[in-house]
């Protein structure tokens, strides 16, 4: 069945043996991750997380459903993760809503899923299953969800605070949960004994993750300073900046770049082009030789190349981020240093 998000947050905190499988899925693949972290929390620190990739299952779709119906060999509680689920995991499913007993829960975390496939259209039928689509949040609805995981935390966001985090986490669901946990943790807050949390508090605690931290990292990408990378992740980790939130930035400034440089191959100059897309005055020289640098071409293989990496960190754990955050910026880099 279809779920919306307060719906699944509430059945992943608490699961029941109603619904066998949660399955999120959609281009949010790092928020779609945060979600399924909260059923191995609702689980239990002691808990046993049985991992399976999507492809396993394909060639024997009846292990998901002996999964779920096991015995933790600590005999505490188990759950299963299945990552980068798709159509090819639809028998596997079926077999998991059908069995005769499904004890462990199951999260399937997948991409895009088309509305009308298989696996979609078999979970969304089923009362056994709750199904929930993941987007990137835009300005707005990353802060009603900031205010929403704090009111979580016992916090209620005032004087623009909701807003402000929301900007700093570049919509990334996870590094906004752990900052407003930060925030509470600083407020000793809980459901039960709430407090409000204004700029103050948010100042407090050191949580500045805006773009303009951001900005040198991001620039030194564009304009081809390889030597510079280094450092700037350096700083950026100290500052507690997720790789995740830093590729996003990168893909816009990439894409927006992209659209003016189609501009280019279309007849403009990039004097034209400036002045179209307002970009601001400080930064036109600026633009202009990344527009020289960069060719429509190589602006489509690197955002390819920085979706990738953000969804290899999302399926492979956070503590790959910088490694493979390192590795895509400084590709990027050696490439637009290649084409001066």
């Amino acid at each position: 069945m279809k779920a919306s998000e307060a719906q699944i947050r509430a059945r992943l905190d608490k699961p029941g043996p109603d619904v066998r499988l949660f399955l999120l899925y959609g281009p949010d693949e790092a928020g779609a991750m945060e979600l399924a972290a909260r059923l191995g929390r609702a689980m239990g620190g002691e808990a046993e997380r049985i991992d399976l990739e999507g492809s396993q299952l394909k060639g024997t779709p009846g292990r998901l459903a002996e999964e779920a119906a096991s015995l933790s060999l600590f005999g505490g509680a188990r759950y299963v993760r299945v990552t980068g689920i798709d159509d090819d995991g639809t028998e596997a499913v079926r077999l998991l809503l059908e069995a005769e007993v499904a004890g462990n829960p199951v999260v399937a975390v997948g991409g895009a899923l088309k509305g009308t496939g298989r696996l979609l259209k078999l979970a969304l039928a089923n009362p056994a299953a709750m199904a929930h689509a993941c987007y990137v949040p835009d300005a707005r609805n990353a802060s009603q969800l900031a205010a929403g995981i704090a009111r979580e935390n016992g916090l209620r966001l005032v004087g623009g605070v909701a807003e402000r985090l929301a900007a700093m986490s570049g919509g990334d669901r996870a590094v906004l949960a752990r900052e407003i946990e930060k925030l509470s943790l600083y407020m000793d807050a809980a459901p039960d004994r709430p407090r409000e949390a204004g700029i103050a508090a948010l100042d407090a605690i050191g949580a500045d993750l805006g773009e303009a931290e951001m900005f040198g990292a991001i620039e030194a990408v564009v304009e081809g300073r390889t030597a510079e990378i280094g450092v700037e992740l350096a700083r950026l980790d100290n500052a507690g900046v997720s790789a995740i939130p830093l590729l996003r930035q990168l893909v816009r400034k990439l894409m927006s770049l992209a659209e003016m440089r189609g501009e280019m191959d279309r007849g403009a100059s990039s004097d034209e082009v400036v002045k179209k897309y307002r970009v601001f005055f400080k930064e036109e020289m600026g633009t202009k030789a990344a527009l020289r640098r960069w060719s429509s071409p190589m602006l489509a293989r690197a955002v390819e190349r920085v979706r990738e990496a953000e969804r290899a960190i999302t399926r492979g754990g956070g503590n790959a981020g910088p490694v493979l955050a390192e590795e895509t910026l400084t590709t990027l880099a050696r490439a637009a240093a290649r084409s001066r």
